[in-house]
């Protein structure tokens, strides 16, 4: 009976401790209603914004804690180069940015390892035709033996078809798309690299033409637009660029 009573009086005494902690929660939920109506309420809006996807939008208005970074693609033409390819990949690497190469099929033979780099680093392989043709100025049964011929030497090395096209001169088929199945990508800054094959023309070119969502052309084949091109991302970098493959950047 002593036994059960003791029992008793220690529930009866956590019950009255929970009552007293609930009351005093109260009471304290009450005195901060005025500070918490507009900090919780706050809190309470952005967590529903971040659902309906404006977080971002909140926090930029609001108090300008976050801020969406610019996007630029760099992409390179042409390759691969068993001479500077890998010092261009190297230097991304030590980067830590990502590029777009559309390589050239007569180019890949032999280059396969440096491929298959390319892939294991990050990087996203488009199509430049296997012979750099003008792909306006052949028929379309023609144009898509060109760049079905390097989808397979592509396919052969990574195991995945390309889905991203550079067409050589920028010249482009009206419906070539229906025929080849393929997303053609042009640019919006033509470095000129292969022209002037000089770090400081290229340089001057991004400079006065960079904007955000820019897609910029170079080469990986002079050792000139290797040097152009690392400067280029720490340039950005340091302007508070973020570097992405085309896809990231094309796509939603």
């Amino acid at each position: 009976m002593k036994e059960k009573t003791g029992h008793l009086v220690m529930w009866v005494q956590g019950l009255v401790l929970v009552l007293l902690c609930a009351r005093l929660g109260a009471g304290a939920i009450l005195e901060k209603e005025g500070e918490t109506g507009t900090a919780g309420e706050e809190a309470v809006q952005l967590t529903n914004a971040a659902k309906n996807g404006d977080a971002k939008a909140d926090f930029d208005q609001n108090r300008g804690l976050v801020q969406e970074k610019k996007r630029v693609a760099l992409t390179f033409d042409d390759g691969p180069s068993s001479k500077y390819t890998p010092l261009l990949l190297e230097g991304l690497k030590e980067r830590g940015v990502h590029a777009t190469f559309f390589l050239m099929g007569k180019n890949i033979e032999g280059k396969e390892e440096l491929v298959k780099r390319m892939q294991a680093e990050g990087h996203l392989i488009g199509n430049h035709t296997y012979n750099h043709v003008e792909l306006c100025k052949i028929s379309k049964e023609a144009a898509r033996t060109e760049i079905e011929a390097t989808n397979q030497e592509i396919y052969d090395i990574t195991g995945e078809y390309p889905m991203w096209l550079r067409p050589p001169y920028g010249e482009w088929q009206k419906n070539l798309d229906f025929y080849v199945n393929m997303f053609p990508v042009l640019w919006d800054i033509d470095t000129l690299d292969w022209k002037s094959q000089n770090v400081n023309a290229v340089m001057q070119i991004v400079e006065s033409e960079i904007e955000d969502g820019a897609v910029i052309l170079m080469h990986d084949a002079y050792q000139s637009s290797v040097d152009a091109a690392l400067q280029i991302v720490d340039l950005l970098t340091a302007q508070g660029y973020e570097f992405v493959t085309v896809d990231e950047l094309v796509l939603p």
